[in-house]
C-alpha cells in the first residue's frame, strides 16, 4: 500500500515540476525544475523494476540536459552583452 501511496506522491511531483518547467518565467529556476522533474522520474522507473532506464534517464534526462540548457543560456547571454556593448 504505501508502495502505491509514495508512486502516485512522485507522479505528481513530477507533473508539478513539469508544470513549473513550462510556465515559470525565470529560465533558471525552469531548468532545474526540467532536472528535478528528471530525477523525480527516474525515482519512479526505480520502483517499475527499470534500472537500465532508471540511470539513463537521471544521466541524460537530468544531468547532461540540465548542463546543457544552462550553457546554451550562458551563451545567449553573452552575446546579447556583447550586441549592447557594441551599440
Amino acid at each position: 500500500m504505501s508502495y502505491i501511496i509514495i508512486g502516485v506522491l512522485l507522479g505528481v511531483i513530477t507533473v508539478a515540476m513539469a508544470f513549473v518547467a513550462i510556465y515559470h518565467k525565470d529560465f533558471i529556476v525552469a531548468i532545474i525544475a526540467l532536472g528535478a522533474m528528471g530525477l523525480f522520474t527516474s525515482i519512479i522507473y526505480l520502483m517499475l523494476a527499470a534500472p537500465d532506464v532508471a540511470m539513463t534517464e537521471a544521466a541524460i534526462g537530468s544531468g547532461l540536459t540540465s548542463i546543457l540548457f544552462f550553457y546554451v543560456l550562458n551563451r545567449i547571454r553573452s552575446v546579447d552583452e556583447q550586441k549592447e556593448k557594441e551599440n
